[in-house]
């Protein structure tokens, strides 16, 4: 499922990625397409407290895309979030799953 939540600042991208979750079937990703920063914060925050891997990727200057996908591994909110803002931060964000040891 794809959700493009560009030009939505919070709340609302978390709020709309958190909806698309409660739709999703449990083999099925959702990729979220966002420009608003601090969604990079809260929705692998949120994401991970349902039990989400985070891959996150820049798709343009201020733009990136989140895949999340349901693992059945116990899962640290604070980790992913540290994760997802050091790969970011660095450019790692092209190498993979957040989230992961």
């Amino acid at each position: 499922m794809m959700l493009d939540v560009r030009g939505e600042i919070c709340p609302y991208p978390v709020l709309r990625t958190l909806e698309a979750l409660n739709q999703l079937k449990s083999d099925e990703e959702l990729h979220v397409i966002i420009d608003h920063a601090p969604a990079l914060v809260t929705i692998p925050w949120q994401a991970a407290k349902r039990g989400y891997l985070v891959d996150v990727r820049e798709v343009g200057g201020d733009e990136w895309q989140l895949t999340l996908r349901r693992t059945d591994q116990p899962l640290d909110p604070l980790k992913v979030v540290q994760d997802v803002a050091q790969r970011v931060s660095d450019g790692a964000y092209r190498t993979g799953l957040v989230g992961v040891s």
